[in-house]
């Protein structure tokens, strides 16, 4: 997903004692469906090496109706789409060419630079069709910020479940509970989707420095304070968290890991630990040399993409506490 501007997400004084930070994303229509940002956030940016968390949906699309995420350039980082109901279908500049159904999992690393899109496939939004999901970007260790860009896609199948009365879990990211996914990791991290009956009760992993929880349907209880969805928890280091559903049940992501020891900048679609970075990347894309620059247009949807407006180009790579 390209980096749309929205407002700021809300971060309120948590009355919980347990929560260092409460953050409530804003609502962006995008035309036809909404976007929710929780990262990052003027009082956090990341959990973790998860410095961009978005809500897309949900929404139904009606009469040939759908998404269609022109190609965008990333850099310094690794994509996460993560489907609750529809479809996308995914390009990149490296070729691949993937469908992604619910339950299933695409990473990209972007690392030294890639293009992708993100559409609704033709035979989908050839009738009424639904779209509701989780795209997230991790920050990639100084290290590997440079790295040969790469794709994986694990079925839903492949990846670790964990269940128990009331509790179905599905580890999407790194390792957790003794389990471990098969998608590669650059850095320590954990990400789960948690599906809860009413009143059951989860506790969170206690071996990760960062740990948040964003709620997507439902609702929760921590400490004896009930949080709606819609709503990001970030918790104090080293206290042990358990996560009770609310009457109806609840749908929620775990997330985090260790912190990254260097400051990440973010401009559009790019994150670095170097200003400097991201404003060659800004000047490559702006370039357009497809053919001999270091960002190409994905096989097979290489018609158009989106450009660098004047707007955004007067913008200077940003950074959050």
């Amino acid at each position: 997903m390209s980096w749309n501007p929205t407002q700021n997400p809300e971060c309120p004084d948590a009355d919980a004692s347990s929560v260092e930070t409460l953050i409530i994303p804003r609502a962006r229509d995008l035309g036809g469906f909404e976007v929710r940002r929780a990262l990052p956030s003027p009082q956090r940016q990341m959990v973790g090496p998860f410095i961009f968390f978005d809500q897309m949906g949900p929404a139904e699309f009606i009469n040939d109706g759908g998404i269609d995420v022109r190609p965008h350039p990333h850099i310094g980082l690794g994509t996460v789409t993560y489907l609750y109901d529809g479809e996308f279908e995914h390009r990149d500049s490296i070729g691949t060419h993937q469908m992604i159904y619910p339950g299933e999992v695409n990473w990209m690393t972007a690392g030294k630079g890639v293009t992708h899109s993100e559409r609704t496939s033709d035979e989908t939004r050839a009738g009424r069709n639904k779209l509701f999901g989780i795209q997230t970007w991790l920050a990639l260790p100084s290290d590997k910020e440079e790295m040969e860009p790469d794709f994986e896609h694990h079925k839903e199948a492949a990846l670790p479940l964990i269940t128990d009365t009331g509790t179905r879990v599905q580890l999407i990211l790194g390792s957790a509970y003794g389990e471990t996914s098969p998608v590669t990791m650059q850095s320590e991290t954990f990400y789960l989707d948690v599906v809860l009956e009413a009143g059951t009760t989860f506790p969170l992993p206690d071996d990760q420095e960062d740990r948040g929880v964003y709620v997507s349907e439902g609702s929760v209880e921590v400490a004896g304070d009930v949080f709606e969805k819609g709503r990001m928890m970030v918790f104090r280091p080293g206290d042990k968290m358990t996560v009770k559903a609310g009457p109806q049940g609840a749908r929620f992501m775990a997330l985090g890991g260790a912190t990254l020891n260097e400051k990440r900048y973010i401009w559009w679609n790019f994150v670095s630990s170097s200003k400097d970075r991201i404003e060659q990347a800004k000047e490559d894309w702006k370039a357009g040399d497809w053919e001999n620059g270091p960002f190409k247009l994905p096989p097979g949807d290489d018609a158009e993409f989106i450009p660098i407006t004047p707007e955004l180009d007067r913008t200077k790579p940003k950074d959050w506490p």
